[in-house]
């Protein structure tokens, strides 16, 4: 929820959430993606960013805003969009 938070206070409108917890093939494939087990994992487009903690620290480093602005641009001018699958538990 916090990802998604930070997410749309960022501008992102389109976010694509991944239940992991209900689709346990949608997980197999999570871990062979990112090589990650912990949720969420967060794309932007096709840049992964990593858990929520990467996301913060990207966003704190100055990354994040150019990224979605870059996402922005490519998709000729739509607005980045995000998928992560939700914490379980």
């Amino acid at each position: 929820m916090r990802a998604e938070q930070l997410l749309r206070a960022k501008g992102v409108d389109e976010i694509t959430t991944i239940r992991v917890d209900l689709e346990p093939q949608r997980r197999v494939e999570m871990v062979e993606k990112t090589g990650r087990r912990t949720v969420p994992q967060i794309y932007i487009d096709d840049f992964h960013v990593g858990g929520y903690d990467d996301l913060v620290a990207l966003d704190h480093a100055g990354g994040l805003a150019p990224l979605l602005a870059g996402a922005s641009a490519e998709g000729g001018g739509a607005p980045a969009s995000a998928t992560l699958p939700p914490a379980v538990g």
